[in-house]
């Protein structure tokens, strides 16, 4: 995308939260009651994991709560103007979900834990369970994740990426640390995977029992071409589209992100020490790129891959003859209910048909976080087995 075409993106992308913005705080302030200004509990969770979400809007006909897990439900209305509605008990977990006010969707303005888009911002509730869950913050040492900032002269633009670092992280060790390039999916940023994935919470859980090798995660933002975002939703079904922005991001992954964390980290530069992973958008990314470049990844996961269609052999590379053999994990996986489940079938049966072995893992579960961050928990310990531990 050239710098005029980044600008326009930007002012689009810059209107559209003004104009939401306003909507919002104009149906919020026209239809207020005397008690607007008291602050509500929501969503409010309850011990029995119970959740109550709440609107005051006191001018609106109808809000229709959208709770991933949920058919879409009307809420019911007070005569003070308070819409609510409270769930059945909801398994530990994190949950997406906005408001329909009159056909306009909208975070919950209670709700500072936001699912942060670039097309469509929701809100975040959390049901908390018990510390074994992978996800949940436990009393165990720590990673951080650091953010840097770089100009890409791939795509032409100012760009993020961020690095987990695990607890102990040494970066004059000996042998240098594993590490795993993880991919968001489609209409997501760079943030993605610790503000809604908690990649770095589940890696700290999975280092202290055990079941990990202490590796660094790296994070880049997944656009090589940002008419993918400018197209709107209709983006990812653009052919064209997909196939530069797949190959601008390869280029600017190799050529820009890769060096700068093997200048700065203490990571391996070896295949064997390199690992790369995404979900849907990041899935297939994680494919174009891997299998690309089996000489620089040996472990390559995709989760409910999207965007393929089912031609895969226009988008994805003719695997070599000696690619089984050179990959230590090609890891698939995909929830029964996502719409995705059968192409991703497909493209198991596509691999295998050209000599490779795909390890085939069926999730319950649709398009959603609620999938991915169990099939992160499920790939992280399959990954750098052998490798000795960094020191």
């Amino acid at each position: 995308m050239n710098v005029r075409g980044e600008q326009t993106w930007r002012r689009m992308r810059y209107h559209g939260l003004m104009l939401t913005r306003v909507l919002l705080s104009a149906l919020l302030l026209a239809v207020a009651s005397p008690v607007f200004a008291q602050k509500l509990a929501s969503p409010e969770v309850s011990p029995d994991g119970r959740v109550t979400f709440r609107l005051r809007a006191a001018g609106a006909k109808e809000v229709v709560l959208r709770l991933e897990t949920l058919a879409p439900t009307a809420m019911q209305r007070d005569a003070t103007g308070l819409w609510s509605f409270t769930t059945a008990p909801m398994p530990p977990d994190i949950y997406v979900y906005d408001y329909q006010v009159d056909g306009l969707r909208i975070p919950d303005p209670e709700n500072p834990l936001l699912k942060y888009n670039l097309l469509h911002s929701e809100s975040q509730v959390h049901v908390p369970g018990p510390a074994s869950l992978p996800w949940e913050i436990s009393d165990v040492p720590r990673g951080t994740v650091h953010r840097h900032y770089y100009r890409s002269a791939v795509v032409g633009d100012d760009r993020d990426f961020l690095v987990y670092t695990p607890p102990g992280y040494d970066p004059h060790a000996k042998t240098p640390y594993p590490v795993l390039y993880l991919l968001h999916g489609y209409s997501d940023d760079a943030t993605a995977w610790t503000a809604v994935g908690r990649a770095h919470v589940i890696l700290d859980n999975l280092i202290a029992r055990g079941q990990a090798q202490p590796m660094l995660i790296v994070m880049p933002l997944g656009y090589g071409d940002w008419g993918m975002i400018a197209a709107g939703w209709g983006g990812i079904s653009d052919l064209g589209l997909r196939r530069r922005n797949y190959a601008k991001f390869r280029e600017a992954l190799i050529g820009e992100v890769m060096p700068r964390v093997e200048a700065a980290y203490r990571v391996s530069t070896e295949r064997n020490g390199r690992a790369i992973a995404g979900l849907s958008m990041g899935g297939t990314e994680s494919l174009f790129v891997g299998l690309n470049d089996v000489d620089r990844f040996a472990w390559i996961g995709a989760f409910s891959a999207g965007g393929l269609g089912s031609d895969f052999a226009t988008q994805l590379p003719s695997p070599r003859p000696d690619d089984a053999a050179r990959l230590r994990l090609l890891w698939i996986a995909c929830g029964r209910e996502d719409g995705l489940f059968a192409s991703n079938q497909q493209l198991v049966e596509w691999l295998r048909s050209k000599g490779l072995k795909p390890t085939w893992v069926e999730q319950s579960g649709a398009h959603t976080f609620l999938v991915w961050r169990r099939c992160l928990a499920a790939l992280a310990p399959l990954l750098f087995r052998a490798l000795p531990p960094p020191r």
